[in-house]
């Protein structure tokens, strides 16, 4: 589904979704037409996990952390494979329990943001 500098993740996500966003500057003329200047497309994915052991975690939080990195998506839009440079924005993990001496985790959660 998705892989960061060529690996796979550990576990596939919960949910997956891919925002398009573009990039602008915009301005009104005299007349009062707006006047719109695409910079740049850009994608940001949004990850999650319902559940992840201690090494799936660590091991995830470890390919993001770089700052910056590549992934390979499925590119909504083209509908092709897409490999571009991204970076990641802030992870939340939250606890779940702890079982027979090993933390267990929820709701893990970040975005990748395409550079």
């Amino acid at each position: 589904m998705i892989k960061i500098n060529g690996r796979q993740l550990p576990k596939n996500p919960s949910d997956y979704q891919i925002g398009i966003y573009d990039l602008s500057k915009a301005s009104r003329v005299a007349s009062g037409l707006l006047v719109i200047d695409r910079i740049a497309t850009k994608r940001k994915i949004e990850l999650s996990w319902n559940y992840l052991t201690r090494e799936q975690l660590s091991e995830l939080l470890t390919l993001v952390s770089p700052v910056y990195f590549d992934v390979e998506y499925l590119d909504p839009q083209t509908d092709q494979i897409k490999t571009g440079s991204f970076y990641c924005g802030d992870r939340q993990v939250e606890a779940f329990d702890y079982r027979n001496g090993q933390i267990r985790y929820k709701n893990i959660r970040f975005n990748l943001i395409e550079r």
